[in-house]
């Protein structure tokens, strides 16, 4: 089995999510010892974003001659999302910036968004290419978006990752979420506590993919 640990906050040991990415490997580990974990920190090492030598890969083969410049973006985008579908278990950290994900983490995932690889189009629609894995997601937010319709319609974290998994066919998409951790003390300590229930409860429950969600 292949785990894919991937973090995107550039807070370094300071990072709410990483500490979270961290402790949800840790436990998958205690589990499933055989796991072979690859890393990737996207803070570090940041996919170039999105551009027209990037689209190289949706040119039919051998349609044109590429330039150096896209034969270098597609080197890019196909090692990354090569690595993607070789995961059976994707482990994702996401600070909320700005109400969203990161640039860094959005650039990521506009790599892996491939026609043909992790989705396709068919007469009823996109189906997604990547199936039958797993997603954790460990969400990291200042203030508290989820209890409250208002801060639901305002978070574009949660929602998107849910969103572009599903359309990757991902079905079994959880979430550890630590919010409110900007907001005192007593909020920051709850909050990590509160992550680390849900976590254990995820390891209880041997990431089995019949269980939809666990959420903080």
């Amino acid at each position: 089995m292949k785990l894919l640990h991937v973090d995107s906050s550039i807070n370094g040991a300071n990072s709410v999510s990483r500490k979270l990415t961290k402790d949800i490997v840790s436990q998958w580990m205690a589990d499933h010892s055989n796991t072979q974990v690859e890393y990737l920190d996207l803070a570090a090492d940041t996919p170039s974003h999105f551009s027209q030598d990037a689209m190289g890969f949706r040119l039919p083969p051998s349609s044109v001659a590429l330039t150096e410049a896209q034969r270098r973006e597609n080197d890019l985008s196909e090692k990354l999302v090569s690595q993607f579908l070789a995961a059976d278990v994707i482990v994702v950290g996401s600070p909320l910036y700005n109400f969203s994900i990161s640039s860094q983490l959005k650039s990521w995932i506009d790599r892996l968004a491939q026609a043909g690889r992790t989705f396709t189009y068919t007469a009823n629609g996109p189906e997604g290419l990547a199936k039958g894995k797993i997603v954790i997601a460990a969400l990291s937010r200042g203030g508290i978006y989820s209890t409250s319709e208002a801060g639901q319609a305002m978070e574009h974290q949660e929602s998107y990752l849910k969103t572009i998994f599903g359309f990757f066919g991902i079905t079994d998409v959880r979430v550890v979420r630590a919010e409110g951790t900007d907001m005192g003390a007593e909020s920051r300590t709850k909050a990590l506590q509160t992550a680390d229930e849900c976590i254990k409860v995820l390891a209880t429950n041997s990431f089995d993919p019949s269980t939809a969600e666990v959420a903080a």
